[in-house]
């Protein structure tokens, strides 16, 4: 699986542009027309609680939003279709913007500079799946693609340190339908989850593999795109779709899994890992379990990694996982909440598609309404600054 290299690439943003049909990138409560004579977010902000998520607005567009730990609007920048994941630079000083699959859009955001977002298309034969990540030292992005004729995954890799974005190589991800990826190993490696099922754009939403699938989780080495691990679970749940990952504070990834086979079968949905570590599904009690209609959206830990939460947006549930036991620790209804992201070492926010941006104190506390926004509806993730 070796780190194939491209020939280099540079986007211009101006056909892109073009196509916002004149949309302008916002910034502020009073969201007028970014100049870019300032920096979209005040450096001073940056130490506080922020958090990101991208959203579909009142009047039907989309943006990426910023905005503080009251649910407060701090910045705003329109995108020019549904975004779906977002990678924060390790120094907070930038963030990408990847569309939901089959998307061929990403942005890149400077948060410090003056000046405008960087825009990039993904090449031809490939469209991203919603999730990237920064490389250690923040000069490089990864995004997973999925290269639709040949029916694999790869990692697309590009240079975002210079004026203009470059694609300068790509390493396969050894499946098929990559999904989220994780940096590991001080960066030395990544995680991806290979969700397995094979899309094909001319049928966007389309499984055409289902019977088939193959998922499984990799480790590959981000020097020279060599395999470090694969782990995948038992043949009968072959169609138990591996989407999204966080780490625990012992380095174990958790990974939520979506169901493509008989809603009444209701597998586990939840399991944790490590590169030495087969996958080891998570018990979650029957009662609950039919609530969940299987399907696990976000998975996200706490700052100080001892805890996880899982939500569930179609069954209206979110659930908290004790890392060091893998126990089930809690469990809170929050109708279409998918987007979750720690506020400190015990608190989360989560966003719904109703526009709510609820405060979940403890695992066993009611989550708190702070904020609904007339209209809004919020896409599927939400990251915290504080994780960057």
């Amino acid at each position: 699986m070796p780190w194939t290299a491209t020939e280099k690439t540079a986007f211009s943003r101006r056909a892109f542009l073009a196509g916002l049909g004149g949309a302008s990138f916002l910034v502020g409560s009073a969201l007028s027309k970014l100049s870019f004579a300032a920096p979209l977010l005040d450096p001073a902000l940056l130490d506080a609680p922020l958090f990101a998520s991208t959203r579909r607005e009142a009047n039907g567009k989309y943006a990426l939003s910023i905005f503080d730990e009251a649910g407060m609007d701090i910045a705003r920048v329109a995108l020019p279709d549904r975004g779906h994941g977002m990678a924060l630079s390790p120094d907070k000083s930038r963030m990408m913007v990847f569309a939901r699959r089959p998307g061929t859009f990403a942005v890149l955001i400077d948060l410090r500079a003056q000046s405008e977002p960087q825009i990039l298309s993904s090449i031809p034969g490939r469209h991203f799946y919603g999730h990237g990540c920064f490389s250690a030292d923040g000069r490089l992005v990864y995004a997973v693609e999925n290269d639709y004729e040949a029916v694999r995954g790869v990692l697309g890799v590009y240079d975002v340190s210079g004026a203009d974005i470059q694609r300068i190589g790509e390493i396969e991800t050894g499946g098929v339908g990559p999904h989220d990826l994780l940096l590991t190993e001080g960066g030395r490696s990544v995680v991806i989850a290979n969700g397995g099922i094979q899309t094909d754009p001319k049928t966007p939403r389309a499984k055409l593999n289902v019977e088939t699938m193959d998922p499984s989780v990799v480790y590959l080495d981000l020097e020279n795109g060599d395999l470090l691990a694969q782990h995948r679970l038992a043949k009968d749940l072959h169609k138990l779709s591996l989407r999204h990952m966080a780490e625990d504070g012992a380095g174990r990834v958790w990974v939520g899994g979506q169901y493509e086979g008989d809603s009444a079968e209701m597998p586990p949905l939840v399991a944790r890992f490590s590169r030495d570590e087969e996958l080891k599904l998570s018990e979650i009690p029957m009662p609950l379990m039919e609530d969940l209609q299987s399907y696990i959206g976000s998975v996200v830990a706490n700052n100080s990694g001892d805890v996880i939460a899982t939500s569930a947006p179609r069954g209206g549930k979110t659930l908290f996982w004790d890392a060091k036991t893998a126990e089930l620790i809690g469990s809170e209804t929050i109708i279409d909440g998918c987007g979750v992201a720690p506020i400190d070492d015990s608190s989360f926010l989560v966003s719904d598609g109703a526009g709510g941006l609820s405060y979940v104190e403890e695992p066993d506390s009611y989550p708190e309404v702070l904020a609904r926004p007339a209209g809004v509806s919020w896409d599927n993730h939400m990251i915290a600054f504080s994780q960057a």
